[in-house]
């Protein structure tokens, strides 16, 4: 094994100043995702996403954003899977966006809640018919399974319960979680640790900004 103390980068990509904030965080966000997405970085969409239930116990996974404006940040799931119960438990969470190759954090926090099923089903109906069924075969999400051929065997008697050229209908225990955020904080990597960080916080109607120490 490496010895992981020798291991370590010295971050100079860029700076980030109060001047270069926007005054709204969710378009500070968006900019910083769209230059994300516009250099090719690798699925710059997909996001850490920290629960706790009601004893407080953390849990982490990756997902994929499917939606950021003023209404919140949207991510689709089982509500039955680990995060859907602790959601279901404690309706808050955290999001963490880490973008490397521009050296650049976003976190945010903020109280959790269902999308309308009407925008669940569509976006549903949008998604690759073989995740359609995916979502069907992997109920309970993350459930305890046999063997992989189990897994398989469930994905082939949905195809042929919903042939090509039939609609798959959007199972009930499956849908989206809207985040409204809070508080947003912006880190941007600096030499010697010396890091840039802004935080913003719900100030009545808008945004109270304040940089922290790194």
């Amino acid at each position: 094994m490496t010895d992981l103390t020798s291991l370590r980068l010295s971050y100079g990509r860029a700076e980030l100043r109060r001047a270069d904030l926007h005054a709204d965080p969710l378009a500070q966000f968006q900019g910083w995702l769209q230059e994300a997405i516009a250099a090719g970085l690798s699925e710059p969409y997909a996001l850490s996403l920290a629960t706790a239930d009601a004893s407080g116990r953390p849990s982490v996974r990756t997902v994929l954003l499917r939606g950021a404006d003023e209404d919140g940040l949207t991510f689709y799931s089982n509500f039955d899977s680990h995060k859907g119960r602790d959601l279901a438990a404690n309706p808050q969470a955290e999001l963490l966006f880490f973008w490397p190759a521009h050296e650049r954090q976003v976190r945010a926090w903020g109280r959790v809640t269902r999308v309308p099923d009407a925008e669940a089903s569509a976006y549903f109906h949008r998604r690759p018919r073989e995740s359609q069924l995916a979502a069907h075969a992997s109920d309970p999400q993350s459930a305890p399974i046999g063997n992989r051929a189990e897994l398989e065997a469930r994905f082939a008697v949905l195809h042929g319960r919903f042939p090509e050229g039939t609609e798959v209908p959007r199972p009930s225990f499956w849908g989206g979680y809207r985040v409204a955020v809070q508080e947003w904080e912006f880190w941007q990597g600096r030499p010697n640790r010396m890091h840039d960080r802004f935080r913003y916080a719900r100030a009545g109607e808008g945004w109270a900004v304040e940089r922290l120490m790194p």
